[in-house]
């Protein structure tokens, strides 16, 4: 079994959805999340707050810089996530096309690399 990330993109500048519409994708994102764990997927996911509460700390120089916002400069951002096990690559898309049907954004597929061979 594999770990993949799905995770939910954002654009900066869109127009914000109306309550009907955030509690339709609320009810449909709470039905595949309850689809991922009867169908043995689920690990973890979680939304995330707006882009505006991210803090970037960069610890890599001699002095810790920390600086408000988010650290690309782009407006696409990150808005959610699901960390699901699955077989193989195909079952992780299949799983992805249904999060991206239920939240109504596109939804990006990563592996998670490989843990080292205990030596």
């Amino acid at each position: 079994m594999s770990q993949y990330l799905l995770s939910v993109h954002t654009v900066e500048g869109d127009p914000e959805p109306d309550a009907a519409t955030m509690e339709r994708a609320y009810a449909a994102v709470d039905a595949f999340n309850g689809e991922l764990r009867s169908g043995g997927a689920w690990v973890f996911a979680n939304g995330l707050k707006p882009i505006d509460s991210a803090t970037v700390v960069d610890g890599t120089g001699s002095e810790v810089v920390t600086t408000d916002g988010p650290f690309a400069e782009t407006k696409e951002h990150l808005g959610g996530f699901w960390i699901i096990e699955v077989d193989d690559l195909d079952a992780a898309l299949a799983w992805a096309r249904k999060g991206s049907a239920a939240c109504g954004a596109p939804v990006e597929v990563r592996p998670f690399q490989d843990e080292p061979a205990e030596g």
